[in-house]
């Protein structure tokens, strides 16, 4: 065997190496990214299992001067904490912006836990006939006026 021989093999040994260590790589990066997505999923199944919320009471009240308003009393029955920021709420099927919210008496917390209760108050053109109200985990619950 000559040094072309020798030298060949090893620069396809080099190769084989190289390549099997970017095809290791890129498939250990693949199955880690699956895994997290995995367990990511896992938590959010966990968190929306112990996510329930029930609506307590709805008021329609005319204003004649100010206008009229919904005031949606909502109670978080699960274990679960919930971001008022991510609670959304829909008249007839119209998503509401600008609606005024509060956990208990304070209207600064953005921190809804468990058996405290939400009061929102949005200013509507018309009497609404349903009221739906989702939380971040996407649970919803819906109430008929």
């Amino acid at each position: 065997m000559g040094f072309s021989v020798s030298g060949s093999a090893v620069l396809i040994f080099v190769a084989a190496f190289i390549g099997f260590g970017m095809f290791y790589t890129a498939t250990a990066n693949s199955f880690e990214q699956i895994t997290d997505a995995r367990g990511a999923q896992a938590d959010n199944t966990l968190e929306q299992q112990n996510t329930e919320i029930q609506i307590t009471d709805v008021r329609y009240n005319e204003a004649p001067a100010s206008g009229d308003y919904v005031n949606v009393t909502v109670e978080n029955t699960g274990s679960t904490e919930l971001a008022v920021g991510h609670v959304d709420v829909l008249f007839d099927s119209e998503y509401q912006t600008g609606y005024r919210s509060a956990v208990g008496d304070d209207t600064t917390t953005d921190l809804w836990l468990p058996q405290e209760t939400l009061e929102l108050n949005a200013t509507v053109s018309q009497e609404p006939s349903r009221v739906k109200i989702v939380t971040g985990p996407g649970i919803a619950v819906t109430e008929v006026l």
